[in-house]
């Protein structure tokens, strides 16, 4: 489906205006997103019915294929429904790992079967999904993993431990590497779906610096993937598998709030002072807030620009690699700035004399410093940008 222009898109966006203002509830305006919090509660009555009214107008999901409960709307029009989503204060109820993560990937390489079984439940918002990818013995080098899925006819009997899986205490569903082939790297790796309600699941949260709980150790004890869930052919995970990471880079340099909370210029104000001219009073300071500022808005604009040359549904590319470094650094740097800026204010934890946005920074810098490493270090988008966008040789084959 072509984009539409001028007046045609227009005309979508007062009727998105209009259909956001009659189901959107008053009391969560301005709210955030219920879906980020590391700890999660029963959800509210209203929040339960923003998340009915988008999932089933197939908003949550707007360029998803309508088919399958999505809004088969074309790229420009899911931008407008963003942009009038924030205008009203409100939140996309529709999120996690299925919509950011997995449901790209099945809509490419699964089949019509899955695709129908597993993608109306991720549009509605009905069903949470987790990645089991790492491994205690299989990081940077995830191809090494070691889970074993055996051969048991209608099903696989899955054996083994993943460890940083997100959100993995509150999935239904894990999207899962496994070994098929012991014989053979990259080439005995499947990629199945595993059902988390079922004996011989066992999850363990990690707690982390930053006082939450994101991550999980995921124990597999005998688990059952059937076959049906098997993704693409037996021993073809691997290619998937670098696929679904393309869409999760895309996700973390895009998504996320990024570039969200109180401009550090409004911050810095506050607590260092202005001058006479009204600017931030320390003049290095200064400086220092602009370029984020700058660097943040020059990360906007390539993301707009790169969405705009997208044609229908394309899938990201290694340049996702790029976009990831770039978002991860200028958010770590804002969080840097904005510890500095409070001060000894910056350096709370809990209890009185703090506000909640101090704390909240302080959790924030800490929280932050994993965003350059999950979804793939700093270092291995490094690599894939030499290889696979500037063609530069891999000297640690040549040298061998």
């Amino acid at each position: 489906m072509a984009d539409f222009g001028g007046s045609e898109l227009e005309a979508f966006r007062a009727e998105a205006r209009d259909w956001i203002s009659a189901n959107f509830p008053a009391s969560l305006k301005g709210k955030p997103n219920p879906m980020m919090r590391e700890e999660r509660t029963k959800p509210t009555a209203d929040q339960e019915a923003w998340r009915k009214a988008m999932g089933e107008k197939g908003w949550g999901t707007p360029t998803w294929p309508k088919e399958y409960g999505g809004g088969g709307l074309t790229q420009a029009q899911g931008r407008v429904i963003q942009q009038e989503l924030a205008r009203a204060g409100a939140y996309n109820p529709i999120g996690g790992m299925g919509v950011m993560m997995f449901g790209p990937t099945l809509l490419e390489y699964g089949t019509e079967a899955q695709k129908q079984e597993h993608i109306p439940p991720i549009v509605r918002g009905e069903l949470q999904w987790c990645q089991g990818y790492s491994e205690p013995g299989a990081g940077s080098d995830l191809a090494s993993l070691q889970t074993r899925a055996e051969d048991k006819g209608d099903h696989f009997l899955i054996n083994g431990q993943k460890i940083w899986t997100s959100g993995a205490q509150f999935a239904d569903w894990c999207f899962c590497l496994v070994r098929t082939d012991t014989t053979k790297k990259h080439e005995g790796i499947s990629f199945v779906l595993i059902d988390m309600h079922q004996p011989g699941v066992e999850v363990r949260p990690i707690k982390l610096i930053a006082g939450n709980s994101p991550f999980c150790e995921t124990f597999f004890t005998n688990a059952i993937a059937l076959k049906k869930n098997l993704v693409g052919p037996l021993n073809g995970g691997w290619t998937i598998g670098k696929r679904l990471l393309q869409h999760e880079r895309s996700g973390i340099s895009g998504g996320g709030g990024f570039g969200g909370g109180r401009p550090l210029e409004d911050i810095a104000k506050q607590y260092v002072g202005t001058d006479d001219r009204g600017r931030i009073a320390d003049h290095d300071l200064r400086q220092r807030v602009v370029q984020n500022a700058i660097d943040l808005r020059a990360f906007q604009l390539t993301a707009m620009r790169a969405m705009a040359e997208a044609k229908g549904n394309q899938n990201p590319s290694a340049a996702t690699s790029i976009m990831k470094n770039a978002a991860t650094s200028t958010l770590q740097q804002r969080a840097e700035l904005t510890l500095e800026i409070m001060g000894s204010q910056g350096l709370g934890w809990e209890g009185e004399g703090f506000t909640a946005e101090e704390l909240g920074a302080v959790r924030n810098w800490l929280g932050g410093k994993a965003t350059t490493i999950y979804g793939g270090s700093q270092e291995i988008q490094s690599n894939i940008i030499s290889k696979r966008i500037l063609g530069l040789p891999d000297l640690t084959q040549s040298s061998k």
